[in-house]
Formats: C-alpha cells, sequence, structure tokens
C-alpha cells in the first residue's frame, strides 16, 4: 500500500505543494480507517465485526453497491459520498479479512489494479498510441485476452460476471464485440434496427407463436440497448430511473383517491391525475 500511494505522490510532486498537503491528508485518513478496521476485528472489538466472514459479507457489498447507484440517481452529493464510503468500508474490511486469513492483503490488492492500469494503458505508459476512446477500448480488450489470468478465455466477450443484470451484460456484449469492430456505423442503422425488431414482433405476436414472440422480444431488448449505448446512456440507470418516476406518480394516483379502489376508479380518471402530476413534475 505504501509502494503505490508513494508512486501517486510522485507523479504528481511537479504540480506544487498542494497537492502534497491534499495526499498526506488521504494517507492519513486511509490509515485511520486500516486502524479502526483491525481494531473492529480485535478481541476488544465488536463482536459482530469479528463474526463476519468473506462470504457473511457478499450481500452487504451488493446492497451498499446498489444504495451508490441510488444515490447517483437522485443526485444527492452527500448521499453519493455516505455510500460512496460504506462501499470503500466494505472493501476494506474483506481486505482485512483476508490478511488474517492469509489469502491477500490490501496492498496487494492495490499493487495489483496499479500494475493492471499500467499495463492496459500502452498508449499512456508506453510506445502504443490510442487518440479516441473506441481506440483505448480495443486496445484494453486485446491486453485483458493476453494476461496470465485470463488464458483460458477463448472469446473476448468470455469473463462477464453471471450476476450481471440482462441488461447490463448486453451493454457490455455490445461494447465488447465493437471494440474489434463489429459494430453498427451510425445511429440510424440502431433505430432502424430496433425498429426491424418491432415488426418482426408484431408479425409473431399476429401468429400466436410463444416461443418466437419471446426469441423477438429479447430481440428487441437487446436492439433498445444498443440504441442506448449509441447515445451514450446507462440503460441499467436509465431503467431504474424509469422506475422511481412511475412509482412516484402511481403514489399520486393512489392519494388522489384515496380510500377508492382503483378498480372502481377506472382508467381515465386515473389517467388524468397521472398526467397532472407529469405536468407539475415538468414545471418544477
Amino acid at each position: 500500500m505504501r509502494s503505490a500511494v508513494g508512486t501517486l505522490r510522485g507523479a504528481h510532486a511537479e504540480k506544487g505543494g498542494r497537492l502534497d498537503v491534499e495526499h498526506e491528508a488521504i494517507r492519513s485518513a486511509f490509515q485511520e480507517l486500516l486502524d479502526l478496521t483491525e481494531l473492529l476485528r480485535s478481541p476488544g472489538g465488536c463482536a459482530w465485526d469479528r463474526a463476519q466472514t468473506i462470504e457473511t459479507l457478499r450481500p452487504h457489498l451488493v446492497e451498499e453497491l446498489h444504495e451508490v447507484l441510488e444515490a447517483l440517481d437522485h443526485g444527492d452529493d452527500t448521499k453519493v459520498r455516505d455510500e460512496l464510503g460504506d462501499l470503500f468500508f466494505l472493501i476494506v474490511f474483506i481486505a482485512r479479512i483476508a490478511e488474517e486469513d492469509g489469502r491477500f492483503d490490501l496492498a496487494e490488492i492495490i499493487e495489483g489494479v496499479e500494475a493492471k492500469l499500467r499495463r492496459r494503458h500502452p498508449h499512456v505508459f508506453g510506445a502504443d498510441r490510442a487518440e479516441t476512446p473506441d481506440e483505448v477500448r480495443s486496445r484494453w480488450e486485446a491486453a485483458k485476452l493476453d494476461e496470465d489470468g485470463h488464458s483460458g478465455r477463448r472469446s473476448i466477450l468470455d469473463g462477464l460476471p453471471r450476476d450481471l443484470s440482462a441488461l447490463l451484460t448486453a451493454r457490455r456484449i455490445q461494447e465488447k464485440a465493437a471494440a474489434v469492430g463489429f459494430d453498427w456505423s451510425e445511429i440510424g442503422s440502431v433505430i432502424d434496427k430496433a425498429e426491424e425488431e418491432i415488426r418482426e414482433l408484431k408479425s409473431e405476436i399476429a401468429r400466436a407463436r410463444p416461443e418466437r414472440i419471446e426469441q423477438e422480444l429479447g430481440d428487441l431488448l437487446f436492439s433498445i440497448v444498443n440504441v442506448a449505448r449509441f447515445l451514450g446512456v446507462d440503460p441499467e440507470a436509465t431503467l431504474r430511473r424509469t422506475n422511481v418516476r412511475f412509482r412516484r406518480r402511481f403514489a399520486a394516483v393512489e392519494e388522489a383517491f384515496r380510500g377508492r379502489d382503483l378498480r372502481d376508479v377506472g382508467l381515465d380518471a386515473m389517467d388524468r391525475v397521472w398526467e397532472e402530476t407529469k405536468e407539475r413534475e415538468e414545471q418544477d
């Protein structure tokens, strides 16, 4: 850990004393967190923290990551900062447990990712050249295939996490294929493809063939993810925000007819409240 932090400091030393002061504050805060984690795991620390294993912390890791994403969706910097802190602590906590078990330590994690970043940025740290983000991504994917830990992979599409959401997996598949040139040239063609998938879905619905309907619906969803990718939009975050908006607006509908069975209210009345709520939101 000291080596990695020292490298960071040295890389910016020529920029003046202010950065040195900032880095010293970061090092000091980081060390305090390490000391606190060690204390919590000690015999005189916390019974709950001592009882944890890497396996028991897995659901907490997933939960904290989603809380970070939710904070980002709301654009609340204070909340983002706090949730990032919780996630960062869990990483340090897991590293501490691994060190106690003799598996690896935090220094190895930091030094490993530093080496990986240097290896995958030959256009920054070597003689290679990459002037555009697409060129960088192509070299990044090629470098991953050459690494020891990925030597068993036969395809650039291998290695995506099993628990990744289907939307995010689709986007990563498309990005990886695009990195080697398997991609549309412009957004118009991508939208045309999505419209083609809609026509094919309609055709299968008319024929009432369930298996083909499911396949065409999957193709449509995949093509919509591709549209999002071309627009530089994260489909996972976009759908998550849409879910939040729907829940907020539907809650307004429920509140407007509190005490009544919504099935008796009727769609037209509910839709009027929905549109009024939407209009107010757009004016704010």
